[in-house]
Formats: C-alpha cells, sequence, structure tokens
C-alpha cells in the first residue's frame, strides 16, 4: 500500500503517542474496547494497531485465553507497541496491509480497526479483504473521524499549516477527516456481504496537558511532518502557529476542545 500520507516512519512513532495518543484516541480506545469486548467474540484481529493504544484496551479486557492478533502497515509503529507493551502476554505482533491480510479465509470471530481504514488507497479491498478473514457472523467493527466542522483540532492543523504554502500544501489531514459519509460506508459494506449495520455518531473531549505539547503531536507525530520537510520547511515555526491557533479556540495549560467519530459495528455474513 504505497500511500505517503501513511509513512509512520523515524520519531512519529513516538511523537505520535506522546502528544496524541491519551489526549484523541484513549478515549475512543476505551469506547471500542469495551464494544468488542461486550460481543465475546475471539480470536481478535486488529488492523491499524498503531501505538498499540487500543491493542493494550482489548488486551486487558479480553479473556486472558482470547487469541489478539495486532497489525499495522508500519514496522515503527508495531516495534513501539511492542516495546511498551512488552508486559502485556498473549499479543501476536504481526506487520500487514489491511487490503491484502496475510491470514486465511474465516481465521477470526472478530476484526477491530481504530482510525485505520481512512489511510488505505483501496477502500474496496480493504472492506472485502475483512469480510474474506472473519468467520460467518463474525464482528466488524471500526471508527472513522467525522469531517472538519465537527473537529475543529483537525481543520486547525490543516488551515494553519497550509497557510505556510503559497502553492501545493500538505493535504494529510484530509485524509483522516474525509472518509465518513454514512452513504459511502454502507455500500462497501453491504457489497462486501456486511449485515446488522450500526453506526453511531460519538462525541468526546480532547483534553492535552498543554497547547504546545499538542501542537506538537498534530506537527510532528504524523506523516504531515514529511510532507513539510519533503517542501522545505522547518516544523517549529509551525509548531508554534498550530499552538497559537489551539490556545485560541481551546486554552492552554490543559487544552480542551470536543471531537467526533463514527463508529461502525456490522456482522459478516448474516442475513
Amino acid at each position: 500500500m504505497p500511500e505517503t500520507n501513511a509513512r509512520f516512519l523515524g520519531t512519529i512513532p513516538q511523537l505520535y503517542d506522546r502528544h496524541l495518543g491519551s489526549v484523541i484516541f484513549e478515549p475512543y480506545a476505551a469506547d471500542m474496547a469495551r464494544r468488542v469486548a461486550l460481543a465475546g467474540a475471539a480470536p481478535v484481529l486488529e488492523v491499524a494497531c498503531g501505538t498499540g493504544i487500543l491493542t493494550r484496551q482489548l488486551r486487558e479486557l479480553l479473556p486472558p485465553d482470547a487469541q489478539l492478533v495486532a497489525t499495522d502497515l508500519n514496522q515503527p509503529m508495531i516495534d513501539h507497541a511492542r516495546t511498551k507493551l512488552g508486559a502485556l502476554a498473549h499479543i501476536d505482533w504481526r506487520p500487514a496491509d489491511a487490503a491484502a491480510l496475510p491470514f486465511a479465509s474465516a481465521s477470526f470471530a472478530a476484526l477491530v480497526c481504530q482510525f485505520g481504514f481512512m489511510f488505505v488507497p483501496d477502500k474496496e479491498a480493504a472492506f472485502r479483504e475483512a469480510r474474506r478473514v472473519l468467520a460467518q457472523g463474525g464482528l466488524l467493527a471500526f471508527s472513522v473521524w467525522d469531517g472538519f466542522e465537527h473537529n475543529p483540532i483537525g481543520r486547525i492543523a490543516h488551515e494553519t499549516i497550509g497557510s505556510f504554502f503559497s502553492a501545493d500544501p500538505p493535504n494529510f489531514y484530509q485524509v483522516p477527516f474525509g472518509f465518513h459519509d454514512p452513504d459511502v460506508l454502507r455500500h462497501l459494506l453491504d457489497a462486501n456481504d456486511f449485515h446488522h449495520i450500526e453506526l453511531e455518531w460519538v462525541t468526546l473531549e480532547a483534553i492535552s496537558p498543554s497547547a504546545k505539547t499538542f501542537a506538537m503531536g498534530l506537527v510532528k507525530g504524523n506523516p504531515v511532518s514529511i510532507a513539510i520537510q519533503e517542501r522545505g520547511l522547518a516544523l517549529d515555526p509551525i509548531v508554534e502557529a498550530v499552538e497559537a491557533a489551539l490556545v485560541r479556540i481551546g486554552g492552554n495549560n490543559p487544552f480542551r476542545s470536543t471531537m467526533r467519530a463514527l463508529v461502525v459495528t456490522a456482522r459478516a455474513g448474516t442475513a
């Protein structure tokens, strides 16, 4: 899956985990892990596990003997997650492309993906693969960000970074906040033999110790940092500008704002 907006390489995993993890990902991970655990399905495959934020919560809520396989396209993300969660047993870490999963058909009773499908260029292949590796009646649970109008954090990052470029600004933030149309999602699920589809808008609060550390994550903890540097600009002035914009909407020490995601569940091949 050669996608420049999915290059979580170098120091990005550490900065992503440190400055974004607890702020925007852990609140939704708690919600998602609860949904999957209540379903009581195993083995579980996690796609696009990132730095293991949802993985940890799944492992803690699932039964100790439930198999959990955590995958990501980027080996550096897996390496960071494995190091961070080394004390947690019974997690099988593997590199994998969501559009070409290296598992046999009907291998899992549940597949979960938190904020990952947005980055897969071939959405049809990703949902086809999800259905293939799920057993009949298996659970698919995933989340995607809503648009900029409901996520001021993403809008500010996108607009502020773009203001530094007279042409060809990085488009990274359009990717995570651009795949949330319920009709499109229902079509992809229907077309790939998923039923009992449920979609729920979930609004939560994002709280960071400071606007500065959060701005560091939004600029340096994402592939947008690679795009900025490839265009010849320094990162620190952009971090400072994003920090100032964040303070205007959410204050500082701590920074507070709202965020909204669409959480989707469906069942494989059940009429």
